[in-house]
């Protein structure tokens, strides 16, 4: 049966504004990264350093939940409205913080608003964007996640010296209200438009709405996993083993049916994604550092490496968006996952020997940031494509919840693991287990990504 004709709104203002609003959180990211260390000495927070960013989780994956349940029951407009809200609340926060628990706090807050955010996003453009037209602003997306990522840190630097750690939060928020200028015409007729009309395929979807307990208990879990990783001693065990018993408990109320019995289709996709970032990212993390401590080059050039690998995730993205790739859409995410996995080995070869050409890791992570552009995009395309319309938000919190889950999860153990090794042997064998763990971890998202199967509407 054919989906309901989109609402007829103006698309490009649309596209233009959320990719400026995600402009803002992308920039909001770079620049706390940037300025939180220089916060935490003046406010005498380095003592609770990584709560900066485990309250921001903890936010972000509780809404991430509330988000695609409002979604779904009143449409995408208003939990919108209220995640642009939250998260801007949450920027004057930290940018006024005169104490440590306040900034914190302001960060519990941004991650509310951004988790709701980002699912409601997901939610109208599944409504707005027919499905032809959906990879190609998901190209747009990915640019507007790349690009602050390239300037962010040099700008947030920069007003972090020049104006003070505050700017950095503030600095966000004419970004924030400019895209949500360009929306507001849009949502208006959205928020007057009648809903999409259930049909039969929505009667017999037995999803049932994810429940905000599971979503509280998946959130402090994660947090609890990561706060074992960090101690890695006999105490650590027991908010590891809380953190796993609770995963177990709410992931199954969380995800898509059939999601731990790794089943075909959308079960599938949301492991690929909560998998493959982890991958990603959890490398990601040690190549700087690697490339200042082993290679002894300097932090600017090592932090160019990075800066270089984003160009093959943009071009991953717009690839999978043009009318000559002929790729069916789960082909495509396998190409994805095969491409991180072959980057983050080359990196894991390359730390373990010393003598070969550091160069390769600029191929390495272009190679893996090609996969994770194409991957990404891809399976958020499939994501909205497995989904009724009354499952839009719900499907697009699984996914982003696995994406997060995965993201911070998959970081833990890499840190955990170069913690536990190093000062143990040789400094090439710590950082290239770290690599060939996010490898394995890699590997294990192409596996799953085969039993994709085919896409509707591909």
């Amino acid at each position: 049966m054919d989906r309901p004709e989109p609402p007829a709104v103006s698309k490009r203002a649309l596209a233009v504004g959320l990719c400026a609003v995600i402009v803002g959180i992308a920039f909001e990211a770079a620049a706390v990264a940037t300025a939180m260390p220089v916060a935490a000495r003046q406010l005498h927070g380095l003592g609770s350093y990584a709560w900066a960013y485990s309250l921001f989780t903890i936010g972000m994956l509780f809404s991430t939940v509330v988000g695609g349940r409002i979604s779904d029951r009143i449409g995408p407009v208003r939990p919108l409205l209220l995640g642009m809200a939250i998260f801007g609340g949450g920027l004057v926060i930290g940018g006024t913080s005169v104490s440590w628990p306040m900034l914190i706090g302001g960060r519990l807050v941004q991650g509310l608003g951004g988790g709701m955010l980002n699912t409601a996003s997901y939610v109208l453009i599944a409504r707005v964007f027919r499905p032809e037209q959906r990879p190609r602003m998901f190209t747009y997306i990915s640019m507007a996640w790349v690009l602050p990522g390239i300037a962010g840190p040099a700008a947030a630097a920069w007003i972090t010296r020049s104006l003070g750690w505050h700017w950095a939060f503030f600095a966000v928020l004419p970004v924030l209200g400019f895209g949500g200028l360009l929306v507001a015409p849009t949502l208006r007729i959205l928020a007057r438009s009648p809903r999409p009309e259930p049909t039969p395929a929505d009667a017999d979807d037995h999803s049932s709405p994810a429940p905000i307990w599971a979503a509280a208990i998946a959130a402090l879990s994660a947090v609890a996993i990561q706060y074992a990783g960090q101690r890695l001693d006999l105490i650590g065990i027991i908010p590891a083993l809380a953190g796993i018993a609770g995963l177990g408990f709410s992931l199954p109320r969380l995800m898509p049916p059939r999601f731990m019995r790794l089943a075909r289709g959308l079960p599938a996709v949301v492991l690929t994604r909560m998998l493959l970032p982890g991958a990603f990212f959890g490398s990601e993390a040690f190549i700087p550092l690697m490339l200042v401590v082993e290679r002894h080059l300097a932090l600017t050039l090592a932090g160019s490496a990075l800066t270089i690998g984003s160009i093959g995730w943009f071009g991953g993205a717009w690839m999978q968006s043009q009318r000559w790739m002929t790729l069916q859409r789960n082909r495509m995410i396998i190409l994805g996952t095969s491409c991180v996995a072959v980057g983050v080995a080359l990196m894991a070869l390359v730390a373990w020997v010393p003598a070969i050409w550091v160069g390769l890791v600029v191929l390495a992570w272009i190679i893996a940031a090609f996969g994770m552009g194409v991957a990404t995009a891809t399976s958020t395309v499939a994501t909205m494509a497995f989904s009724s319309d009354a499952q839009q938000g719900r499907n697009a919190s699984s996914l982003n919840l696995g994406d997060a889950l995965g993201s911070g999860l998959f970081v833990g153990i890499s840190g955990s693991v170069f913690t536990a090794l190093r000062g143990h042997g040789a400094l090439s064998g710590t950082f290239g287990a770290a690599f060939l763990v996010m490898a394995v971890v890699a590997l294990l998202s192409v596996a799953a990504s085969t039993r994709i199967g085919r896409v509707p509407h591909s």
